[in-house]
C-alpha cells in the first residue's frame, strides 16, 4: 500500500511486513541497525510515503513492553532525539542557542516517554542539567555507560 496514507489499512501489519522485507525479525532489531537515525528516518526507510515515525515509535513501545525493556527504549529514544536535537555532543557552553537545543531535545524525550517512566526520566534531565556530561558528550547507543547511569535497567 503506497498510497501516501500512513494510517490507511493495516499499518501495523505494513510496518512488520517492511521489516521483514529487509531482513529484520523486529522493528526493534532493525532500528537498532541504526541508532542515532531519527524515528522519521527510520519511518522513510520503511516507507517513504505510507510509514510514519509515530507509527515507528509506538512499534518499539509495544516491542518494549512485550519484552519488559521500556526502560531500554527510553534510553534509545533519548540516543535519537539527541542525535537529532545536538549533534555535535554536550555543548561546551550552554549559551541560549544551544540551551534552546538541549531543552529542545529534553522536553521531546519527556513527550516521548511513556507515563510509567516520566518521572524518572524528568531526574534523568534534572541530573544531566545540575552535572553536564563533557563537552561533546554525545550517546550513541541506549546502553551508553551515562544513559545507564541516569536510567539503568530497572523496570518500572
Amino acid at each position: 500500500m503506497r498510497d501516501g496514507h500512513p494510517w490507511q489499512g493495516n499499518w501495523v501489519a505494513r510496518l512488520y511486513e517492511r521489516v521483514r522485507e529487509r531482513g529484520y525479525d523486529s522493528l526493534t532489531s532493525f532500528a537498532d541497525a541504526r541508532p542515532t537515525a531519527s524515528l522519521v528516518a527510520l519511518a522513510k526507510e520503511l516507507g517513504e510515503d505510507d510509514v510514519a515515525g509515530v507509527q515507528v515509535l509506538r512499534g518499539l513501545l509495544a516491542e518494549a513492553e512485550q519484552r519488559k525493556q521500556v526502560t531500554r527504549f527510553v534510553r534509545d529514544v533519548f540516543v535519537r532525539l539527541w542525535s537529532q536535537s545536538v549533534p555535535g555532543g554536550w555543548p561546551a557552553v550552554l549559551d541560549d542557542a544551544n540551551r534552546f537545543k538541549v531543552a529542545k531535545a529534553l522536553g521531546s524525550w519527556f513527550a516521548y516517554t511513556p507515563e510509567t517512566h516520566k518521572e524518572r526520566v524528568d531526574q534523568a534531565s534534572d541530573a544531566l542539567l545540575a552535572a553536564p556530561p563533557p563537552p561533546g558528550w554525545r550517546p550513541l547507543r541506549p546502553d551508553d555507560e551515562l544513559l545507564l547511569t541516569l536510567l539503568p535497567d530497572e523496570e518500572v
